[in-house]
């Protein structure tokens, strides 16, 4: 499953976020610090697609994807040295997926903002440097458990000593390692669950002003080292309150074509480099997500380990043709469903029927 750390400064409106993209009750206060345990939901991931696709195929049943998000309690200027309630609680977004910075772009004299005015680009810095004050924290950590190794001189423990040099000095340049050259060949950054590694989505909180989007995002994007959305999140928290009939209403009231459930799914979606298959054979029809350019065996063992173990083919069909075709049976008749091996790569939309040795 995705996950998703939501993160930000005290009263940026993190758990307003949460709650509107997870339907949750996480407490909302017009005070800094107000969550303290993480707030943690999962949401299944909207695609009109699957509803029809489980149509095709005569299922009773549609699993979506899911992503889960987690929201931890807000970082001040001096976290890193106990300021606010420190950085503790970031060990609980350590193994998500991505990151979901919040930056406060409303004013509202009722909540006080920590730093006494609103300014999007400076809290952004602010809470980028306390996560990477806590990775070099990380690096010091591995380092201390390579002492030994070191001693000894062994050939691994040198390789990885050099490489967490190299990691320190980008760190200490103030640069997060998502951005560090050539990342891959120098550390195996997953080993060390480096927040500032980790794919990161900025979505500014507009408050109750919906027409605020367009210019909030052009007055920011290109500022940040990431995917800039907008998101007018207290309507979007009441919104998400409502029954689904009083929902659709309301949103059509809005004309809005996307929620903000939506669009920090497509940001996340595009920031982590994912694509969506689907499968209709079987006890159900499910969506399923893979990084883009995985092979046929990959989006296989993703259905089980059996699938990628024993895969011989896969028949795979786009959405669209299985969609205009209208049954499997009539897609095969028309030529579109194609056989495909085990070095093919799945696109988005795929719909996938694999062929293995049980």
């Amino acid at each position: 499953m995705l996950s998703v750390g939501i993160v930000g400064l005290p009263n940026a409106g993190k758990s307003t976020v949460f709650n509107a993209l997870c339907r949750g009750g996480a407490k909302v206060s017009n005070y800094a610090f107000c969550t303290i345990e993480p707030n943690r939901g999962v949401v299944a991931v909207p695609d009109p697609r699957l509803p029809r696709i489980a149509a095709i195929f005569e299922q009773s049943q549609a699993t979506p994807a899911a992503i889960e998000f987690v929201d931890v309690a807000g970082l001040v200027k001096g976290a890193s040295r106990g300021e606010g309630l420190g950085n503790q609680f970031l060990a609980a977004i350590r193994e998500v997926d991505a990151i979901l910075h919040v930056l406060r772009a409303f004013e509202n004299p009722q909540v006080p903002h920590t730093e006494g005015n609103t300014d999007p680009v400076r809290d952004a810095e602010i809470v980028e440097l306390e996560l990477i004050i806590a990775d070099l924290g990380s690096v010091q950590r591995r380092r201390e458990r390579l002492a030994s190794g070191l001693k000894a001189r062994a050939a691994e423990a040198l390789r990885e000593a050099e490489a967490l040099d190299l990691l320190e000095q980008h760190l200490n340049a103030q640069r997060p390692a998502r951005v560090l050259p050539q990342r891959d060949e120098v550390l195996p950054l997953a080993q060390l669950f480096l927040l500032t590694a980790k794919p990161e989505v900025y979505l500014l909180n507009t408050g109750e002003a919906r027409g605020e989007a367009g210019r909030a995002v052009a007055q920011i994007e290109g500022k940040l080292n990431g995917p800039v959305i907008a998101v007018p999140a207290k309507l979007e928290a009441d919104l998400a309150e409502l029954d689904d009939a009083d929902r659709e209403v309301f949103a059509a009231e809005m004309e809005e074509s996307e929620t903000g459930l939506e669009q920090v799914i497509h940001a996340c979606y595009q920031a982590l480099g994912l694509v969506t298959f689907f499968t209709g054979v079987g006890a159900e029809a499910r969506a399923w997500t893979v990084p883009r350019g995985a092979l046929l065996t990959v989006a296989a063992g993703r259905i089980h380990t059996d699938m990628e173990r024993g895969f011989i083919r896969a028949e795979v069909i786009d959405f669209d043709s299985l969609d205009a075709a209208g049954s499997w049976q009539q897609a095969h008749k028309l030529g579109a469903v194609r056989t495909e091996g085990k070095d093919y790569q799945v696109q988005e939309g795929d719909v996938v029927l694999v062929r293995f040795h049980p």
